[in-house]
Parts: C-alpha cells; sequence; structure tokens
C-alpha cells in the first residue's frame, strides 16, 4: 500500500518541519535534513502527550515510566528541543510539543489504518482445505457446523482429492492445489499416510485401524452372525478403489479372527470406500471400514461393529500446511479446531495380534 504508506511519512515529516521551523533560525543558503525518530519514540510522545504524565503513558504501552522517559528524551535530543516543561507535580507541552502532538497522532493513525487494512486484505482470502474423499464425507462435514459456529466470518472451501493420499502424489501445492488458487488464500492438506512431508508443518490427528461394520438389521437376520466364523456365510463388500486407505483387506481380517476356508474375493466390489460404506448401511453385506470414519455412524447405531477385531496399520490423518503460512489466522483457527475435534477420537479396543503392516 505505497499510497498509504507515504501518508503516514508525509505526517511525521509535517510535524517534524513545523516543530524544528518554530524554533529554527532561517538561512536561505542552507538546507535543512533530518531523519525521522524511531517509532517507539514518537509512540512514548503522543502517549505522554495525550495523558499529561509519564506513568500513565508507560500503563498504556505496557512499559515502564523510566523507559517512556528515555524514549522522550532521545526524541528531543535528536530534535534538539523541549517538548515538555517538567513541573514539580504535573507536566505539560512546551509551543513545539504543542505544534508536533496533531501530525505525530495523524501519523500513528494512518499507520494503525495500514496494519488493520493489511489484517482486513488476508481475511478476504479462502481457507482452501484439501482432503481424502471419504475423510471428508465420513469425518469432516459432519463435524463442519461446530467450526462455521464459532468461525462464521472464515471463507472456507473444501475440496476432495485422492492426491492427498500417500502413494497417489507427492505433498505440495502441485499435486492438490486448486487451479484458481489466490495470493491471498491460504491452502491446507489433510493427508493420509506416513507423516514424513519435509518443508512443511504437520500435525498428527489420529490413526486408522479397519474394522467389519455392518447394519444392525444383519444381527438379526439368519444365518447369525455371532462369532467371526460366522462371517463365512456373510456377503463380503470390497473397496478395491485407492479409497481412504492402503493395503488391509479381508484376507487380513480373517487371518487376524483365526479362521479359514474362505473365499476374501467373493461379494460385491466397488470402485471406491464411499459406496461400500453405503452398501453397507443399506444392509447388502459386511464392509472393512476405518474406525475413525465409521465412529459417527457407530455412535447413532446406524452401523454395528459385531467383533473386536482390527487391521491396524502404521498410516495415519495428518494436517499438513506449508511453514509460510502457519501463522496466518485463518489457518490457526481451524488447526486448533481440527486438533481439538481430532483428540476426541479415543481408539477403540484392538485385538492383540498384530497386522504385519503395523510392524
Amino acid at each position: 500500500m505505497p499510497l498509504l504508506r507515504t501518508r503516514c511519512y508525509d505526517s511525521f515529516d509535517v510535524a517534524m518541519q513545523q516543530t524544528i521551523n518554530s524554533h529554527a533560525t532561517p538561512d536561505k543558503n542552507s538546507s535543512m535534513t533530518y531523519r525521522l525518530p524511531p517509532l517507539n519514540a514518537l509512540r512514548a510522545f503522543e502517549a505522554a502527550a495525550r495523558h499529561l504524565s509519564f506513568k500513565n503513558a508507560a500503563l498504556e504501552l505496557s512499559v515502564t515510566p523510566t523507559a517512556v522517559s528515555h524514549q522522550i528524551k532521545l526524541l528531543e535530543e535528536s530534535l534538539g528541543l523541549p517538548l515538555f516543561d517538567r513541573l514539580t507535580r504535573a507536566l505539560a507541552l512546551t509551543p513545539q510539543g504543542e505544534a508536533m502532538l496533531p501530525k505525530v497522532r495523524e501519523g500513528l493513525e494512518c499507520f494503525a489504518a495500514a496494519v488493520e487494512s493489511a489484517h482486513a486484505h488476508a481475511e478476504q482470502g479462502r481457507l482452501v482445505v484439501v482432503v481424502p474423499p471419504s475423510f471428508a464425507t465420513r469425518w469432516l462435514v459432519p463435524r463442519l457446523r461446530r467450526f462455521a459456529v464459532a468461525q462464521p466470518s472464515l471463507n472456507l472451501h473444501v475440496i476432495r482429492s485422492l492426491s492427498t493420499i500417500d502413494g497417489n502424489q507427492t505433498v505440495g501445492a502441485a499435486a492438490s492445489e486448486p487451479a484458481d488458487l489466490r495470493p491471498e488464500d491460504s491452502l491446507v492438506e489433510i493427508r493420509f499416510g506416513g507423516g514424513s512431508y519435509p518443508g512443511y508443518h504437520v500435525d498428527r490427528m489420529f490413526g486408522s485401524d479397519y474394522i467389519a461394520v455392518c447394519s444392525p438389521k444383519l444381527l438379526a437376520a439368519e444365518p447369525p452372525l455371532r462369532v467371526p466364523a460366522d462371517m463365512r456365510h456373510q456377503v463380503l463388500l470390497h473397496d478395491d478403489g485407492a479409497g481412504d486407505r492402503i493395503g488391509p483387506g479381508w484376507d487380513e481380517w480373517f487371518r487376524l479372527a483365526g479362521v479359514s476356508g474362505v473365499d476374501t474375493r467373493a461379494g460385491p466390489h466397488f470402485g471406491d470406500a464411499g459406496m461400500a460404506y453405503v452398501a453397507a448401511l443399506d444392509g447388502l453385506g459386511v464392509a472393512l471400514a476405518s474406525r475413525p470414519l465409521v465412529a459417527n455412524a457407530l455412535a447413532q447405531g446406524r452401523l454395528v461393529a459385531p467383533f473386536d477385531i482390527a487391521v491396524v496399520q502404521n498410516h495415519a490423518y495428518h494436517l499438513v500446511v506449508a511453514e509460510s503460512i502457519v501463522r496466518r489466522p485463518a489457518v490457526q483457527a481451524f488447526r486448533h479446531w481440527l486438533l481439538e475435534e481430532s483428540q476426541a477420537e479415543a481408539p477403540g479396543p484392538v485385538n492383540s495380534s498384530a497386522s504385519p503392516l503395523a510392524r
């Protein structure tokens, strides 16, 4: 904002010139040059002049009265002029101080407006959150109302992308940056993977284990579903897409359950985890699902987990942000909210047999 900055310095220039001119002897053969005093000295002068008290100015500026007195002394020495009359129990402005005060105040207000304008400009940008598809649908979106209530003015854009899953593409803007991303926008990613993303600020949210889930009506139907061996009579639902998981499948679940002789490839196959999830909700069969992503459905009774058997792996969900923007207010607000929400994800009981993927 060059124009605003120039106006701020002009105010201080006029203040200095008026103060010096009021005390200087004109000399047509000499040019008067000077440097602007430090901003802290000008702030101390304005506060002390407004309160007519070094003590009250110090309270406002969160410094000591001695520090204010020192800044005023530096300012007076740099100008070669007295700005205050130190009376026995009072403080008064000299004529030079009175001449200088209005323009100094105007200059400080101008700088404050410049800073406020910069903050307002930054807040106009969007917070663009790029997330794995199933995570967006089943975990993030159901919780976003709480964030919207806490941050009603934040311009949030959520984009689903498989590029946020390790093994599909590399981390960063080249992998998932929207084509219309603007300089004032803040791009963050929720990634599913190993957690090593050099050059980025990384917060681990929670891990992911995989459990068998189905509609409650399957528990009341025939054939019965009471012990893991009963799973051999159930329809197995498969996620054949990249989805939001890497590795575990029904063969691994049955190995942990100690059940053999099952055709783990039989049953409907779906192109992504979302379709397998809907099929399980509809009672078509049993799906192998990420526990954190079905937590809401389990809590609401729309799905049930018949057995305490879980396939565990090292991959986890992480919030990944470029170091250059991690301190932006919008990013910080989303980060704090997201970590609070993720910390509420208490891990459920896991079968003592570990998957090779967890080793």
